[in-house]
């Protein structure tokens, strides 16, 4: 029996469920101690993020897309990331609600985070929660990111597959080619097809986007769709799946893998930088600035001397 004809065991939805939590919680102490000898993915997993500004409607069309994968046989994990107050870190985890009323699979898991003080449109520890859900037999793996804005698309580097989710009538085309988002995704959404502007906004875009590739380059569609009639989604799962095998003919997995780990890493850097500067005293920050920087850079280093 070959490894993809052995029966696969259920979700242990209770026990990834609280590894979640202990992940996502986790001090980067805690984080490293977890991911110390980590098991790697039994599968190539493939990971997809779904990102674009607030109100484009990404949760329903993650709602959609995720019954399209599931209809390959694939198990799908889902992990939506809510904004969080900036005052109080509370969230609203309102986007598991908007997805699980699309699915109800024994393959679909979906879990919701909320972003807490991550910047960037993620959330504080996920690419350890990606890493994480990677070693449970997962053969998806979609992140769906916060309203992102200008120069807030991290997720890049921590997904094979970039979808950008945008819509017509929010001058969104022009904030498009400002923030540099043509040159982040590798599948672009035009949500809300019923909407006046929506077929000429997916040509302006087509358009720019042939401009801007080589010969050799993955050439990233234009799909127009209506997440809440359904619309779209199968030409967006094509489109997916076209870039999968793109990646699988032209991109070095080794060197795929290195940026992945590269990027993990720096996220790690970063939480503990948050973690001494936010545990730093008054007479820290007494100090002069050059002195403030080098105890704060000698206490990245964990565990500290």
């Amino acid at each position: 029996m070959t490894f993809a004809e052995a029966p696969r065991a259920p979700i242990n939805r209770r026990a990834l469920g609280r590894a979640l939590s202990r992940i996502a919680d986790a001090s980067v102490a805690e984080a490293l101690a977890v991911l110390d000898g980590e098991a790697q993915p039994a599968r190539d997993v493939w990971r997809c993020g779904i990102t674009g500004p607030a109100g484009v409607g990404k949760s329903s069309l993650v709602g959609r897309f995720v019954n399209a994968r599931l209809a390959h046989a694939r198990r799908v994990g889902v992990v939506a990331i809510d904004p969080s107050s900036p005052y109080s870190q509370g969230a609203i985890l309102g986007d598991r609600i908007r997805i699980d009323a699309h699915g109800d699979d024994a393959e679909l898991f979906v879990r919701s985070l909320a972003s807490r003080r991550a910047r960037d449109g993620l959330a504080d520890n996920i690419a350890n929660v990606l890493a994480l859900l990677e070693t449970h037999d997962f053969d998806d793996v979609i992140v769906e990111t916060v309203g992102a804005g200008q120069s807030q698309y991290e997720v890049r580097e921590l997904v094979d597959t970039l979808v950008v989710v945008l819509m017509p009538g929010a001058g969104d085309m022009v904030q498009a080619v400002k923030a540099g988002i043509l040159e982040t995704g590798d599948i672009y959404v035009i949500n809300k097809a019923d909407r006046p502007g929506a077929k000429e906004m997916v040509a302006e875009i087509a358009s720019v986007l042939r401009h801007s590739q080589g010969s050799d380059d993955w050439q990233p569609p234009v799909v127009l769709a209506s997440a809440l009639a359904g619309d779209g989604i199968t030409e967006l799962d094509a489109a997916c799946e076209a870039h999968r095998a793109w990646r699988a003919r032209h991109l070095d997995p080794t060197a795929a893998r290195r940026a992945r780990r590269r990027a993990h890493v720096r996220a790690l850097v970063t939480r503990r930088l948050a973690e001494v500067t936010e545990a730093g005293d008054d007479a820290l920050w007494d100090a002069d600035v050059a002195s403030a920087y080098h105890a704060v850079v000698a206490g990245l280093e964990y565990p500290p001397r």
